[in-house]
């Protein structure tokens, strides 16, 4: 796999744009004050879909936090655990055949703990998704004024009228054109890229704390990809919200995320600031990812991709789950870790960065 790196930096190196990274948090820093107190804290999820076949382990441990006004980009390759980590957050998995074990804390309660109704009331208020694929996503029977009124129907009881115009006003809000003339059209009527931003205004109408943008730029072109990023940037500096972008498009990472963390095979095998993920990785899998992408400078000459593909989720392999594919996989000798049986686990390498590769030391300082 290559991962992509369309958007805002089509052609950069990791070096270079890594300054626009700093600038960037720089910027939202100081526009919206950071208290460092996780708004919303992911403690060892595992996500288990239990069929009649083998057990697939969809999501296996993974912990993060995010931040008011931080953004937080969780990469890797399709089938890693990424959208389905933000669908168990979101109650959005049907419980079978989904099983899902760990903690979700909104601003320190336990989501996973909570009734169904005390839940639905921080997913949207406090917690909100932006999916994939808008078409599919909005209800093709309903007027798009229609579907975001129902946020303000549904959770604040207003009536028809005024959450028509609320309606009309979050349309303007992500700069949809002749908004009023426009919000009793239906989803298909509407551009990719402006359906993106209805449904950017069906997340953010109860200003949540907390927005998951599960590939929100996939099959716009890259000018559509990057308006819809600068139109989240910006309403996320307008309301301070932590933001959780999800994505295989390591430019649109580079450009707007302050932390980044890595996926694979279920498990956050990195984290770190972009620019150290980016400059200095700490994982294999990470330098395969980094690797791979297109610079101008080598114009003309092949790609680096990552050989082979992801294991089946279903039949993950002992040990390291990355160590078929890993071109530094070890078999073990003298006392040292066998990569092929033992697990690795998620450890701090440097000060700010885990890795969960028993040989990361020898990455970053070899």
């Amino acid at each position: 796999m290559t991962p992509s790196t369309s958007g805002a930096h089509p052609a950069g190196t990791p070096a270079d744009s890594g300054t626009t990274s700093r600038t960037d948090a720089a910027a939202r820093a100081t526009a919206t004050p950071d208290t460092g107190v996780p708004v919303l804290e992911v403690e060892d999820l595992r996500v288990e879909f239990r069929t009649r076949g083998p057990v697939v382990n969809a999501v296996n441990g993974v912990s993060y936090s995010i931040a008011p006004g931080e953004t937080m980009a969780i990469l890797g390759e399709s089938g890693c655990g990424k959208s389905v980590s933000a669908q168990a957050i979101m109650g959005i998995l049907d419980t079978p055949p989904a099983v899902i074990s760990g903690a979700i804390r909104f601003e320190g309660r336990d989501m996973l703990a909570m009734g169904a109704e005390d839940q639905r009331k921080i997913r949207g208020p406090g917690v909100s998704m932006i999916f994939q694929d808008a078409l599919s996503a909005l209800n093709p029977v309903y007027s798009v004024g229609y579907q975001i009124g129902e946020m303000f129907r549904a959770h604040r009881g207003t009536s028809k009228k005024e959450a028509r115009e609320r309606a009309v006003e979050l349309m303007d809000r992500v700069r949809i054109p002749a908004a009023r003339q426009r919000v009793d059209d239906y989803p298909h009527q509407f551009s990719g890229g402006m359906r993106q931003r209805v449904m950017i205004a069906m997340a953010l109408a109860l200003d949540p704390k907390v927005l998951i943008a599960d590939e929100p730029t996939t099959a716009l072109d890259v000018t559509v990809q990057a308006q819809v990023m600068d139109l989240l940037k910006d309403l996320q500096r307008d309301t301070g919200m932590g933001l959780i972008l999800i994505t295989h498009d390591l430019g649109v990472v580079n450009e707007v995320a302050d932390r980044v963390s890595v996926m694979y095979a279920g498990k956050v095998v990195e984290t770190g600031t972009t620019d150290d993920v980016f400059t200095r990785p700490a994982h294999p899998y990470t330098r395969g990812l980094m690797s791979s992408i297109p610079l101008l400078e080598d114009k003309g000459h092949r790609l680096n991709p990552i050989v082979g593909a992801p294991p089946s989720l279903a039949a993950i392999p002992p040990g390291c789950s990355f160590h078929l594919r890993c071109p530094m996989a070890r078999r073990g000798a003298d006392g040292r870790p066998d990569c092929a049986a033992d697990v690795p686990p998620l450890r701090e390498v440097v000060v700010g960065r885990r890795s969960a590769c028993h040989y990361s030391e020898e990455l970053l300082h070899g």
